[in-house]
Formats: C-alpha cells, sequence, structure tokens
C-alpha cells in the first residue's frame, strides 16, 4: 500500500518529464539534490519523491520541495512502481538521489525521444570523485550499456508511459530490477542516449575500494544472468556495506 502527499505544486499544468526518485535515509543530499533537478529541469518537470520509510527525516525535507512525496515499502522497483502510480507526464524518468543532471536535462530527453522512433533511453555517467580509476571505471559502464543496450539505474533511465505499462512496469524483485526492465524495453527497440552526461556518486567505489565493487558488480550481474535469485543477490549486495 503507498500513500501520498501533494505540494501546493502538484498541480502543475501538463508536465513534460515525471522525475521519479526512489529514496531511503538520503537526507544529507536529498535537498541539494532536489534543488539541482528544478534548477536543471525548470517548472515543466514534475518531481515524485518515494520514500520507503526512512528514519532520519529524508521525508520531511522532501515533501515541500517536490511536487508528490508518496510513501512506499522499502524496495527500489516497489518504489518506482508506486511513484508512475503518481505521476502526471507521459514521459517518465527515474533517477537516484546522488545524481547530477545535466542543464536542461528534461529538454535532452524530450527532444532525444522525439528526433527518433525509439521510447526508452539513458544517459551516460560520469563519476563524481577525481580518482584516476574512477575514469575507467565509467568508461566501462559506458562501452557495456552502449554495446548490451542495457543500463544500470545510475544512468537515469526514461521511458514513455505507453512502454512502460506495456510491459509491466518494474519486475518485483529485490535487486537487478534495472537489468531486468532494461531487457524488456531492449526487447521493444533499442535505447535512445543523450550524449550530455549524467553525473553520479562514487561513494559506493570510494567506499567499498574500486576493485572489489568492480568483482562485486560483475559477480552479481554473472549470478544474476546464470538465474540466482535476486533475494540472494540482494543480500550479497547490501552485505557490503552498499
Amino acid at each position: 500500500m503507498t500513500s501520498a502527499n501533494s505540494s501546493p505544486a502538484a498541480d502543475r499544468d501538463s508536465p513534460v518529464v515525471s522525475v521519479i526518485v526512489p529514496v531511503f535515509n538520503e537526507a544529507e543530499t536529498i535537498e541539494a539534490f532536489l534543488v539541482s533537478v528544478r534548477e536543471s529541469c525548470g517548472e515543466c518537470t514534475q518531481i515524485v519523491v518515494v520514500d520507503g520509510g526512512s528514519t532520519d527525516g529524508t521525508a520531511s525535507i522532501a515533501r515541500p520541495r517536490c511536487d508528490r512525496l508518496v510513501e512506499s515499502r522499502k524496495q527500489r522497483a516497489a518504489q518506482m512502481n508506486a511513484g508512475v502510480q503518481h505521476a502526471s507526464a507521459d514521459i517518465l524518468w527515474f533517477l537516484h538521489a546522488d545524481s547530477w543532471l545535466p542543464k536542461h536535462a528534461d529538454e535532452l530527453i524530450r527532444d532525444a525521444l522525439a528526433g527518433s522512433d525509439r521510447s526508452w533511453g539513458f544517459f551516460q555517467v560520469r563519476l563524481s570523485g577525481s580518482n584516476l580509476m574512477l575514469r575507467i571505471v565509467e568508461r566501462m559502464m559506458n562501452w557495456r550499456s552502449n554495446l548490451t543496450g542495457i543500463a544500470s539505474g545510475d544512468q537515469g533511465m526514461f521511458v514513455t508511459r505507453d512502454l512502460f505499462e506495456r510491459i509491466g512496469g518494474f519486475p518485483a524483485i529485490a535487486l537487478m530490477e534495472d537489468i531486468a526492465i532494461s531487457g524488456k524495453l531492449k526487447a521493444a527497440g533499442r535505447p535512445v542516449c543523450p550524449t550530455q552526461k549524467l553525473v553520479t556518486s562514487s561513494r559506493r567505489w570510494e567506499k567499498n575500494g574500486m576493485l572489489r565493487t568492480i568483482i562485486l558488480m560483475w559477480k552479481l550481474r554473472l549470478l544474476y544472468f546464470l538465474g540466482v535469485e535476486p533475494d540472494k543477490l540482494a543480500h550479497m549486495y547490501y552485505g557490503h556495506g552498499n
């Protein structure tokens, strides 16, 4: 079950894009993130924040700075699906709260979709840290996603509402929901990728170690494709402090 609260801005007319942000205990970053989204995208973008039961005041900070605050159980796939139920636009954009957007990001998405026959896409990424190894990591991420057409949640996937609903939304799994939905979206057509980059936090690599994190992520992907249950993968992932 989900519940939602509206801010006075929730009735903005015909948003071009609905940004859907799943959060859990993001009090340190959520205010700056929401301010940056509004500065990048302007008033024609609806911001829907979906809180998974934060205990650090995230919801209270986010409520006056977004158009809708939705309460949901803590699971990224469930949170994003819940957010869609309260989104108004025909283009849905799924973002993590530790991202920094290129200027006029909503227009980049709209123009990318309008200028092609494609119905979904994602951004190339740049990791926020200055360590040289991060440049290698981000190039590997971008190379992999461009080659396979499979995106991670860090890359800010966007999709038309029509296609999202046709494929049934995010599968209700504990981890790898981004990989799973990418496969479904790819079956409907190749993604479109704006050339501008989305900056995402490098805290995971810096906290847990570059090589260790790379090995873990590739291991999780391999096990997922070999059929290991997402619940087991989630235990492995979150057990490493992510």
